[in-house]
Parts: structure tokens; sequence; C-alpha cells
């Protein structure tokens, strides 16, 4: 996500000095960046262990996993990008899944002494926080001198509605703090004398990038290499980037050395490793941003919250454009007032920005046009480029993230200018007041949806589990693990973070090989005994049992290696409540007689 190079190459006004009143304005900013954080995540707060974000649990309940068995595999010497703890026998690749390694390691400490869901949620608030401090610093000591307009910027961009939606459990996307160190270690590449220093510092945070959000990496560096040779190509800058030209190589490619020397395992489990695939298993038709999204509002907002939000993003955690038509004018407001006073080396940067937003607009529209919820039939730019690798693993909407930071740099800008020159006549000043207001007061967050779900239940907490599993058996619930049923991988979670030792479950909730033309979908292929009981669960209807199906069902369960099938009394259901009865039932018919053992049923497969 693009900014503009350092203050000195376009000769705006330096920074002014840390003073009394800017460490007030430093502090007023970080305190606004907690409240508003805790205030979107307030609902969670309540009880971190038995609350979830409503639209998304499943994302959330598959973040715990992660956070547990990231510090599992630390202390215990495994490895962090594959594992044979879900889906056997086969295992996992979670190299090109959202490993987030760095924060398992980092947060292990704190995963083991207040579990995975309270450190979830730490995590997720302080990305929250973190993102408006990193780019209010970006903002207020390198770009800008008014730190009234750094701060204005800032929080535009970190509670953006994009930001806000993918605070739905996304602790990859809520990482937005990334973005403004990685661009100033990019633009400071060009300093004489330091590229390989710069280089050394931004091929590290590369690495810690590709470790967190390997998507937003690769979005960054598409929207920075927009940027770059727009600006580079203006008429005002053209000079200035050739002589600069082959510092900035050098450190580029220290960067890429650094970069590939961390990245070499993690790059080979991602392009060449087990369990690999092309693509992703999410249809780019539908994970598009409706042209007509831009214009609308969040639901997750003030307007939201007055029923003016809508339903055009596929599922409510991608919102993320929204911004509204009135912001929409009032960008188009700041980019001309900025453009007519700019000098010829500030509009190149200003048209690299504009460039760079329209670009990045087109691409989120996705293959197809879409207008409030009507294809068009039209093909876009990204109907050309989603074949090509790397690109067919990116969802075309998110491409809509690049836009927010743009936006709040104009903002910013445009404040900037006014309190420097303030408008002479006061009804200017008075309209710029309004449109600010009215653009950004309708925007404000207000919190996420939460709910309750089942506690992990006591044979799982109390360690009971242990007398019927082996160490390093298989345990299913019912039913098996996936997205929409994520307890299985919550059990785990449990059990590794208080450190019970391991269970391995069938299936889980990840994406793997299996899908149409070697794309990857959610989850293993389905077999007789997850499709019976997934019926079951979902619909509250007994299947039909015959003879070959329980004889399918029991070589299924000797194939995982399964030792014991537990059932809970309450199952979470992620999209939809799931019939427990209906299940029981359906095991009993395909296991016979279940025993009760604390607060579950518990079926026990014979060793084969």
């Amino acid at each position: 996500m693009p900014t503009s190079p350092t203050r000195a190459a376009d000769q705006p006004p330096a920074a002014a000095p840390a003073t009394g009143r800017g460490r007030r304005t430093d502090l007023i900013v970080a305190l606004l960046a907690v409240a508003l954080a805790v205030w979107v995540t307030s609902g969670l707060w309540r009880d971190p262990n038995n609350r979830a974000i409503a639209v998304n649990s499943s994302d959330q309940a598959l973040f715990e996993w992660l956070l547990a068995f990231g510090g599992h595999a630390l202390t215990h010497g495994e490895n962090p990008l594959y594992t044979h703890l879900i889906n056997v026998p086969h295992g996992v690749n979670l190299a090109v899944n959202t490993s987030i390694t760095v924060y398992a390691a980092v947060f292990a400490p704190l995963t083991y002494l207040i579990g995975a869901p309270a450190t979830f949620l730490v995590i997720l608030t302080l990305n929250l926080v973190a993102t408006a401090l990193a780019w209010y610093w970006l903002l207020s000591r390198h770009l800008v001198r008014s730190r009234l307009a750094a701060g204005v910027g800032a929080l535009f961009i970190a509670y953006s509605p994009g930001m806000v939606a993918h605070a739905n459990a996304h602790l990859n996307w809520t990482a937005g703090w990334l973005v403004p160190l990685l661009v100033q270690g990019v633009f400071a590449l060009r300093r004489p004398g330091r590229w390989l220093r710069g280089g050394v510092l931004l091929g590290v945070l590369v690495a810690v990038a590709f470790s967190i959000a390997a998507e937003g990496l690769f979005f960054t560096a598409m929207a920075l290499a927009v940027f770059l040779a727009a600006w580079a190509l203006h008429p005002a800058r053209r000079a200035e980037a050739r002589a600069a030209l082959p510092t900035f190589l050098r450190g580029l490619g220290v960067t890429a050395l650094v970069a590939g020397v961390l990245l070499a395992y993690p790059l080979w489990l991602h392009f060449a490793g087990p369990q690999r695939f092309h693509g992703t298993g999410f249809d780019p038709l539908i994970h598009s941003e409706d042209i007509a999204a831009f214009g609308a509002y969040p639901r997750r907002s003030l307007a939201g919250a007055a029923g003016l939000g809508t339903s055009l993003a596929p599922n409510p955690t991608e919102e993320n454009s929204f911004f509204g038509v009135p912001l929409l004018l009032l960008t188009v407001a700041c980019f001309v007032a900025l453009w007519r006073r700019a000098a010829p080396g500030r509009r190149a940067t200003l048209a690299a920005l504009g460039i760079t937003a329209v670009v990045f607009t087109v691409l989120s529209w996705g293959p197809l046009a879409t207008w409030a919820g009507r294809r068009t039939g039209q093909l876009l730019p990204f109907g050309v480029l989603d074949n090509l690798p790397v690109v067919n693993a990116a969802l075309p909407s998110r491409l809509a993230l690049v836009v927010a930071p743009v936006i709040g740099l104009l903002l910013a800008y445009t404040i900037d200018q006014l309190r420097a020159d303030p408008p002479r006549r006061r009804g200017a000043a008075a309209a710029w007041i309004l449109g600010f207001a009215a653009a950004l007061l309708p925007l404000l967050p207000i919190p996420l949806l939460t709910s309750g779900r089942p506690p992990v239940p006591q044979f799982i907490a109390a360690g009971t589990w242990r007398q019927y599993v082996p160490p390093d058996g298989v345990l299913t619930p019912l039913p098996l693990t996936l997205d929409v049923t994520p307890d299985g991988q919550r059990w785990q979670a449990y059990a590794l973070s208080h450190r019970q030792g391991e269970f391995r479950i069938p299936s889980g909730f990840f994406l793997g090989p299996g899908g149409p033309d070697g794309r990857g979908q959610i989850g293993p292929p389905p077999r007789t005994f997850d499709t019976l009981m997934d019926q079951a669960g979902r619909t509250g209807l007994v299947p039909i049992v015959t003879e070959g199906s329980i004889e399918l069902s029991r070589a299924d369960l000797r194939y995982w290696g399964v030792r014991a099938v537990v059932l809970p009394d309450q199952v979470h259901g992620a999209k939809y409540d799931i019939d427990e009865d209906a299940l029981r039932r359906t095991a009993t018919a395909l296991l016979g007689e279940p025993r009760r053992v604390d607060d579950v049923w518990l079926w026990i497969v014979p060793a084969a």
C-alpha cells in the first residue's frame, strides 16, 4: 500500500520538532487508537474463552489453533510449517495456509499462560492499535508537519471499513502495521550510504511480513511497484529517479538476498512441498468487489447501525471498500485542492497516488464487472491476470484494501495544507470541516457482532481423553472438523496450550489439494463416514444406514487410525445449528451403543 517518497523529495515544510503540544497530540492519538480497538473488539473482551465472532467463528478457531500449534512446535522442536496433527494420515502444509508463525512464536508464553482464545484477542486488539500508531509514525515523522493531519489519516486507515471488516477474526489482514514499515523501508533504500543496512532490515521485515500476511505482502509489493513506476516516469521526477536508481537497486538486491535466505524453506514448501496446490479454494467471481460497494456503507459503522449498510460483499468479513459517497466526493475534492497548489514534484506524488488507487480499484472488481449484485458480463483486467502464478491465489476484492491508505494520505495532506495556509474565506473553512465530518462520522466503527460458543468439554479440559487415546493417537469429534464445524481444532488447541500432550484428528479446517484443475479446497476430499455425519448434523435427519455404509464407515476409521469418536452435548456450528441427537443416533447405527464419559458420548474404536 503506497505512500509518497520522503518529504525531502517533495520539498514541503520540514517536520515540526517535538514539543509539549506535539507530545500531547502523540498521546491523544495513541489513546484514541487503543480506545477504538477495545471498542471494536469489546464483545470478545466480555468472555474471551466462551465468546466468538458471530460472523466468522470458524476463522477465529483456526487462528486460535495456529497460535497453540505454533507455540507447541516451538517448545517441542517440531516443524512449525508442516503438521500431521490434523488431516491424518497426510498432514497439512501450513506454508500454503496462513500460518502466522512469527505471532505464534512471539506470543507462545502468553498462549501457555492465558490460553489460545485470550491470546487471539490480545493480538487482534494490538493489531488495530499498532496499525494506527505505525501509520501515525510514518505520517507525522516523514510526510506531514501537522500532527492533527497525521492523526486523522492514521486513524482513518487503521479503522477504515476494510480493516474493521477483517477484524472479524483475520489476524493476518489486521496486521496493517507492517505496511507503513515496509513502505518506509523501501524508500529508505535510495539514501546514499544506507543501502546495505536498509536492505538487510527490509529483508528481515519482508520475511516477518510473509510469515504473518503473505497475501498482504504481495499486495503491498504490487502497490509499491505501481506507485514507483508512475512516480519515476513523471517528467518532474525522471532525473531524480534515474540518479537514485543504482543505490536503490543495490539495496533491493540485498533485501532479496536476505529475505530469500530466511524464506528459502517456507518458499520451497509453498511452491514445491507436499500437500501444495495451485490457486485457491475460493471463486474469484464471488470474491470480487461490487462496483457499487465503493459508494456503500459498511454494516459495522454508525451508518450501518442507522440502517444504511448493505450486503454487497460476499460475506461481512470482506467489506473491503464501502467508503460511502461522501468520502469519495471528499477524496476527489482533496485531490483537486492539493493538485492546484502543488509544485511539479508534489504533482508527481499525487499522480502516482491517483494511478495506484485507480489501478487497484479496477483490479478489485475481479474478472467480470458487477453492479449492485448483478454481473454485467464486462470482462475486466483481473480476468487476464487471474491465470498468472501467485495472482491466481489472491482474492480480487481484497485489492480494494490498497485504496484506503491512499485516501488516508490524501486526507492527511489536505489537513496539513489547510493548517499551514488556512482558507481566507470563513465559509471555505467551514465547508471543509463539514465535508470531513459528513464523510468520516458515518464510518465510525461499532463493535463486532459476537455470540456465545460451547465451552471445551470437560472430557478434553480435564485430560480424560488421555485414558482412551494413546500418545499421538487419533481422536475425532462428531461431526468431523471443518470450517463449519471447528470443534476438533478448538479442543486440540486447548490440549496443546495446556500441555496435555498431542492427539491427532482426521480432516480439519485448512486449504489443501483436491479442488478442480489442481486448485485448493477447504479440508480433505470427503469419505463415507464424514459425509453421513455431516448430513445428520446439518439436516437433523438420520441417513439410511446399510451393511455397506457400516463397513465403509468402519474402514474410514481404520484408514484414519481413529481410537475414539467423541460427541459433546453441544456442538458448535460456525454457519448453522448442529443437531446433536441426529448425530448420536447415526453414530450408534454405525458403531454401536456409546458410553457416557464426563460430558460426552464416547465410542471406542478397537485398534486395527
